[in-house]
Formats: structure tokens, sequence, C-alpha cells
């Protein structure tokens, strides 16, 4: 420090050593959890939790089966009561404001499951949900459940037509034109749009005294941000104007292309089901293919309707008198940080248990062409998020999938390396690093040989995947059809799958972790630079990243500042040293970072909620790629995590710091408070062993 006396000095350096010893105890104490709860064949996996929605929809399927009185249906209206805020409402996350239709469907599930309308926490949840608009104001996915158990009728629901389903590639308007998440649950929703079954229910458990006005006057349905009526030449005008013309052809039975359409719909969703846990290997569409199939005149004891409901019992947990259920489960996300984490702790490839782990996440690259090959021409690769899920791999699973071989290697003083060639047909990846002649032998040699192979296929998939803009998006290549936002249907917020600033960082670093920079030849090295130039162009004025995936400006702060310095940005230049005066900027007094989900709502509040350890742990990732690791402000988040750490070396989190789609669903990712701080204290303790 400038100016200090030796004294001064040697005091401040006493400390730094000080913390840098307790940070090792802290880092070797999560390192044991994490070894401690790896599964016997190498993965880790652990709960990835939503909100009420899960339980509701659970229930008003049972019903819909006519199994509300079940014990499971039972177990998760008990889920239900636990989730319920002191308000009487139900919220996207802990303490968020009331979201009217979790609200309408926790009510109508505990009505179904026998609770009573009078006992006092009924009697909350009614008053709150009619304060904020009633029934009226629920989503389209809520009127669909309303609708099949005869609450509203099926023409106050958007049209889903079939018929998209034939609709070639190049229509402006096809099912490949939206996202993969609203593609899986579009499919099995159209069959259930086309048939409308309904089953009626009791005068006694319907959820009439929720209407404030008739069905018939609810407002129109609208993404979120464009609630707003448009003019005559608009989308949104277009689009409704479409809506009523579909549903005047259903109300005169002009559907002429309506049986092929709905054998291509069966045949597309039962593909869908190879390799993989379900149709996208996500909750909803799970629901609704049941539907579906039941509807299409598939016997609930068939092979195919019980793996649907196998796999909705696959992602509860029980958990004493309750029942929670998941919206999928993410064993390859937590598998990969788990590795990259334990490898920045020290745990490579010499130990058995990380061995295990780096082989089971090779047994999962994707070897087979999914829905992404409709637009894309490149040999498969990469990784999903879930334990099967072939037809969907994502960028972010297969970037991270990536790092994890590459850190794993080096923690064993191996390495990967790209060769870009003249074109990326001739780029290969090669293993190097001292000593290899006497570490590859027998069952490792012909791991190397793998992990060299995976990671070429993953680098060839995710350039081919870039998007027009240089960024990239999770699923799918130029997903960007914004004007498909305005569909009446589209009021999940989640109809495409554009290029987001964090994700496309992620990419680029791993890129960088295989020695590609913003100065390479070739192919790999344009890809690069077309990516920076687009993080460059979406970083806010405030030196701010939004982040897409995870809540919200730290994590895209984080992401990108980290992403840039892997491919050789300097820690000087200003797009780092605003990101990193953004993220010193809203460190709070405590040590810590905290940022609520409310950002993605109101972007004023960006930076700004209760301290987590996950979130310091980014801002901490953040502020070391850009050079800060000796700044005291980073020490005092060190100092941050290792006071808050539990005796067991793990950390509490009750926030959701998970984003699924933004002002709709969050998540709260079980392991974020595990893996990401071993990450960033390792990263810490070996920055400044460094410098």
């Amino acid at each position: 420090m400038e100016g200090a006396s030796p004294t001064s000095s040697n005091r401040i350096s006493q400390h730094f050593l000080d913390l840098r010893a307790l940070a090792g105890s802290s880092i070797a104490a999560t390192r044991d959890w994490l070894l401690a709860h790896q599964h016997a064949d190498g993965h880790w996996c652990a709960e990835l939790e939503g909100d009420s929605i899960l339980q509701s929809e659970y229930i008003l399927l049972l019903a819909w089966l006519r199994e509300e009185r079940s014990e499971i249906a039972q177990r998760c209206a008990a889920q239900l009561l636990k989730q319920q805020e002191p308000s009487g409402a139900w919220t996207q996350f802990p303490g968020a404001p009331i979201d009217v239709g979790s609200s309408v469907k926790a009510y109508f599930a505990l009505k179904l499951t026998g609770h009573d309308p009078t006992a006092e926490y009924m009697i909350r949840a009614h008053n709150a949900i009619l304060e904020a608009g009633g029934a009226d104001k629920v989503n389209s996915f809520t009127r669909f459940y309303l609708a099949l158990l005869g609450q509203i009728p099926f023409e106050l629901c958007p049209a889903v037509p079939p018929e998209m389903v034939l609709l070639p590639n190049w229509s402006p308007i096809n099912i490949y034109r939206i996202s993969s998440w609203s593609r899986t649950i579009f499919v099995p929703l159209a069959i259930v749009w086309a048939h409308r079954p309904t089953r009626e229910i009791a005068a006694d458990v319907s959820i009439h005294e929720l209407f404030v006005n008739k069905p018939e006057d609810w407002p129109e349905l609208r993404c979120p941000g464009l609630d707003k009526p448009q003019g005559l030449f608009s989308w949104d005008h277009f689009f409704r104007t479409a809506d009523s013309g579909l549903k005047l052809l259903e109300k005169y039975k002009l559907r002429p292309l309506r049986k092929r359409a709905l054998q291509k719909a069966e045949k597309w969703l039962l593909d869908r089901c190879e390799k993989s846990d379900g149709p996208g290997a996500i909750f909803p569409p799970i629901v609704w293919g049941v539907i579906a199939l039941l509807t299409l005149g598939y016997d609930k004891q068939s092979a195919e309707v019980q793996y649907f409901l196998d796999h909705l019992k696959r992602l509860a947990i029980d958990d004493g008198a309750e029942t929670r259920l998941q919206p999928c489960k993410s064993p390859v996300w937590d598998t990969s940080i788990s590795l990259r984490a334990l490898a920045a702790a020290g745990s490579g490839l010499s130990q058995e248990p990380t061995c295990r782990g780096v082989e089971w996440l090779l047994s999962k690259e994707v070897r087979v062409a999914g829905d992404w090959s409709n637009n894309v021409a490149c040999e498969p690769g990469g990784w999903f998020f879930e334990y099967e899920n072939a037809f969907y791999p994502d960028n972010d699973d297969t970037s991270m999938g990536i790092m994890a071989l590459v850190d794993q290697l080096a923690a064993a003083d191996i390495s990967l390396e790209l060769h870009p060639g003249d074109t990326l047909a001739n780029t290969s990846v090669v293993v190097g690093g001292r000593g290899i002649a006497e570490r590859l032998a027998g069952s490792s040699a012909a791991m190397m040989e793998q992990a060299a192979a995976a990671t070429r296929r993953a680098v060839a998939w995710m350039t081919a995947m870039q998007n027009h803009d240089g960024g990239w998006g999770a699923f799918d290549k130029n997903n960007d059809a914004e004007f498909l936002c305005h569909v009446p249907f589209a009021d999940h917020n989640a109809m495409i799958d554009p290029s987001t600033p964090d994700l496309s960082a992620r990419v680029i670093e791993s890129f960088g972790r295989l020695g590609v920079t913003i100065n390479s030849p070739g192919k790999v090295g344009d890809v690069v630079r077309k990516a920076v130039a687009y993080i460059r162009a979406n970083q806010l004025s405030d030196g701010s990243w939004f982040g897409r995936w995870g809540v919200n400006y730290i994590y895209g702060a984080w992401q990108c500042l980290v992403g840039l310095r892997a491919v050789g940005v300097p820690a000087d230049d200003p797009a780092i040293e605003q990101g990193k005066l953004w993220l010193l900027a809203h460190q709070q007094a405590c040590g810590g970072w905290g940022e609520s989900c409310e950002t993605y709502e109101d972007p004023s509040l960006r930076g700004q909620g209760s301290p987590t350890a996950s979130q310091t742990a980014w801002a901490l990732l953040g502020l070391i790629a850009a050079g800060g690791e000796k700044l005291p402000q980073v020490a005092n988040g060190v100092r941050y995590l290792i006071d808050t750490q539990r005796p067991d070396g793990a950390w509490d989190e009750v926030e959701f710091t998970g984003t699924g789609f933004p002002r709709v669903f969050y998540l709260k990712y079980h392991y974020y408070p595990i893996y990401f701080p071993l990450l960033a204290l390792a990263e810490w303790n070996r920055a400044t062993a460094r410098s």
C-alpha cells in the first residue's frame, strides 16, 4: 500500500496471510462436504426447487384424473400450506408480491383436496386473490387448467392449433421458431386444445368465488412488458385477429388438416421421449403429455402414459408429511460445476472420486441430432442439463462441461488445448502437459482421448450455434423472432431463446480455457471476436450486464468479466473497469453481495437484495478475473464467506438465485451456496498465491 509504514505494511501482510489460512480451512471443509455428497457412480445432483405451481399443477392433473383425494395429492397440498405467505398469497419466490396465477391454482388445489374454504388460511387466500384482481388476472396456462376442470370454457384460452406442426421450417411461423421449452409444451397442449377434454366437478369445490367479472369479460392475455394494446397495423392486432379467426374456424369445424396434424403431433411428442426424461425433460410438457395421450385414447395403464406418469413421480421429493416436485433435475450442471470447484480446490484426476465424476460426465455427451439440427448442420456434440435429454443439449451445460474437463485435467497437470486450423473441420483438441507419457496408460489414456474428442465436438457444435448477432441462446440458433412474443399464448414470457450476454460470455470463457483468444487466427478466433463485440454492445451504461439464467446483474457482471478476460481482453479495458467498479459499488457493509429476483420487474433495484453466499461468490469471481484479488473489498467478501460458513462446510441460503423465466418462474439451486463459494475461495487463494 503506497505511503504505508513498514510496520503497517507488515500488519497488512500478516492479516492477508491469516485470511488465506482461514480460506484454506474453509476450502477444505467444503471440499469434504461436496465429496461426501457425491453419488456412487460419480455424479452430483442437488434438489432444484421451484415455486408452488409445481404442487398445484400436479394436484390439478390428479383432479382431472379423478385422483384429487389420493395420498400424493394430500401430501402436495400439505406442501402448499407450507409455502403460503402470511398475507394468504402464493408467490414466485419467498417474500415476493402475490402472484395471482400461483395463488388461484393453490387455492383451487386445496379445495379439490378437501380443504374447507371457511378455514382461516383459505379465507386469507381468498381475500388476497380478490384484492389482486381475482382469477380474472391469471395467465394462459392457468386458464387451461381452469378449462380442464370446467371452471371456464376452452374458448377463453388462447388458440393452440395443432396444424402449426405441419408448417415447414422456411415458414416465418413454425414450431422451431419458438423456444425449445415452449415447443415441448405447445405440441401436447395443441392436442389438448383440439380435443378440449373437460371434467365437470362438484359446485362445492369450484372457485367461482374468485371471479370478479364473468370469464368472457376477463382481460386479454399479453406477454409481460407488452401489456398495452397496440395499433391496427401491429403484431399484437394481427395475432389477436388470428386467434379469433382460428376459434371461428374451430366453431364451424373447418379444419381439413386436423387429422394429419394430430397424427404428426402425436408422433413428435412420442419421438421426444427417446433418450429423455420426458419430452424436454421438464415438468410442464410431461403434465400436458399425460393429458394429450389420454385424450388421444391411450389407456392409462399403457406403457406410453405410464412413462409420463413415472417421470412425474421421479420429480417428487417426500419430506415428512409433505411432497414437493422439482421442475426437472440438474445432474449434468451440478456435476460440471462441482468438478470445477473441486479442481480449483486441488482435487483433480489423480483422485478417484473426481475421476469417476469425469467418467460420468463424458457418458452424458450428446451423440444424436436433436431439434437444433433443424437449423444447424453440424456433428452432434455437447451436454444437456438433466439425466437424459438427448434432443436438447444446450450451450450453457456444454460450455460448463468443457471447463469441467479442462479444469480437472489441469489439476492433474494435464491440459486440453484447441488448435484451430484454416476451417473448423481442421480444428483439433489435443492433450498436453508435463509428465503425460507416464500418466496416460490404460483406461486413463482412453479417457483423455474421449475427453479431447468430446471437447472438439462441443466446440464445433457451439461454434455452429452462434447467432447472427455474435451471441448465443440456450438451445437453438437465431431463435429471436420477437414478433412471436405478441401471440396471446406467449404471456409466459418464454416464447423465444435469443442471445444473452451471460450465456455468450460463458461460451467464450470455455473457448478461452482451451487457449483461444481475441488474437487467435481462423474461424474460432473470428467467433470469439464477434462474441466479444456482442458482449461489449450489451453492457449497460452503469457497467453491469443483464443476467438471463441467474439473478441477475451480479450474475451477468460476473460472467461477462470472466468471459472477456478468458479470451484476452486486458484488465484495464474500459468494459472490464466499468464492470469491476459496478460490482464494487454494490458490495454491502457486511462484505457480501445480494440481489433480488424483483430486479427483473424493476431494473432500478439491480445489485440490491439480501446478501447470499452464491451471489457473493459470483461477485468475487468477477473481481478476481478483473485483477482485483488484492483489493480490500475482495478480502472483505472472502471474510463474509468464511464468517457465514456452517461448521460442516456448507452455507445456508433461502433466497432464489436461479432464473427459469424472468418475471414468471425462478429457481433455488440447492448446491449454488456450496460449489460457487468453494470455487470463489479456491480461485482467490490461487490468485493471491501467484500475485
